[in-house]
């Protein structure tokens, strides 16, 4: 399995987790029933598309054009950006429940500090598009953050997890069609 797949991998499993854990309350039943199925067909065609194209010898399209050397896929800088992440989603849940904050805000901290660390493994792999799905996500985060300062809590999980989860779902089928 390449790199690239596997990271599509863990993208569109972790959407469909966001999804499945936030499409409830306060949507309507049929909704949420629908947008469950929905990300679990989505997950499904990036599992079926990425092992196609991986079966192909397929890597993906669209270099830089400037005979640059990517680098390592799962170096140290990809290490140090996880490690980083996890600290400052626990850290960050943590230091939210000691201000008493809503439970539903964990999820907009959560797709925050995804989303950005979306945005830094750009720069570290030197692949622009990913970042396209940080930067929604930084902003879904923020929204969510936003709504819970706003009194508006109820919101949050849709906001912040289940669309995160769909543009996390997207960008992973965007990502293995193009390879």
């Amino acid at each position: 399995m390449s790199p690239q797949l596997l990271g599509l991998l863990v993208g569109s499993g972790f959407g469909t987790a966001f999804v499945l854990a936030n499409a409830g309350e306060p949507l309507p039943g049929a909704v949420g029933i629908a947008l469950r199925v929905l990300a679990v067909l989505c997950l499904a065609a990036v599992v079926v598309v990425g092992f196609r194209g991986d079966r192909r010898g397929g890597t993906e399209r669209g270099g830089t054009g400037r005979g640059d050397a990517r680098p390592a896929w799962f170096g140290p800088r990809f290490g140090l950006v996880v490690v980083a992440e996890f600290a400052l989603i626990f850290g960050g849940i943590a230091a939210l429940r000691a201000l008493d904050a809503p439970q539903e805000v964990n999820v907009a901290w959560i797709a925050l500090i995804v989303g950005l660390h979306f945005v830094v493994l750009a720069r570290v792999w030197k692949r622009g598009a990913i970042a396209v799905p940080g930067v929604v996500l930084s902003g879904l985060g923020a929204a969510g953050m936003i709504m819970a300062a706003a009194s508006s809590v109820e919101w949050i999980p849709f906001v912040s997890g289940a669309l995160s989860g769909v543009t996390l779902l997207a960008g992973s089928l965007y990502g293995a069609a193009r390879r």
